[in-house]
């Protein structure tokens, strides 16, 4: 009987182990989203189901073009891709991307994806100005980010500049469906 206990109160230790590595796994350094809509098309696909990095950018600052969650309102969290930093001025004009007045290149963002998108066309002209906050160059602690579908996209360009405190997280694996398992990012 004793032995009976004994291993009984064995596998009641090793479940409460794993629950409890699950959740400090989960609460700060991974946990699974699933891409809700458009806006990061053709890279994202709405129903992609990531895995978010959260302790990437508990050591390091996030860098151009990385895809990022965060938190939008209290209920919802958004997928979308970093392209202005702290000290930097951002514009869009004639679908050229301009950092500091330099046009930067945006490899993921081409034009034969127009014809995957379902608001094909040009990214509409804007400078850093013209968002909410009226900044001159983003704040120190914030990023600007824009979604790759940028005619079907609730971004920067309606939210303003995105504070780090509101980022959950980095994401690059989209580990479901199957036969969309990859990683994506720059």
């Amino acid at each position: 009987m004793a032995k009976r206990n004994s291993e009984w109160f064995d596998w009641v230790k090793a479940l409460l182990i794993a629950f409890a590595l699950a959740f400090i796994v989960r609460t700060f350094f991974f946990t699974p989203i699933i891409v809700d809509g458009p806006s990061m098309l053709p890279t994202l696909h709405d129903r992609d189901q990531m895995i978010v990095n959260k302790f990437k950018y508990q050591i390091n600052d996030p860098e151009r073009f990385d895809i990022v969650v965060f938190h939008a309102s209290d209920q919802k969290d958004f997928i979308k891709r970093v392209i202005g930093l702290p000290g930097e001025h951002v514009a869009y004009e004639d679908n050229v991307l301009y950092i500091n007045g330099e046009a930067v290149e945006e490899p993921f963002y081409t034009e034969e994806q127009d014809d995957v998108l379902p608001y094909p066309g040009p990214t509409n002209d804007f400078t850093l100005e013209d968002l909410p906050g009226n900044y001159e160059v983003i704040p120190e602690g914030h990023v600007l980010v824009l979604g790759d579908n940028r005619n079907n996209s609730t971004d920067s360009r309606v939210l303003g500049v995105i504070s780090m405190e509101q980022i959950v997280g980095t994401t690059s694996l989209i580990y479901w469906p199957f036969d969309r398992m990859q990683m994506v990012g720059k």
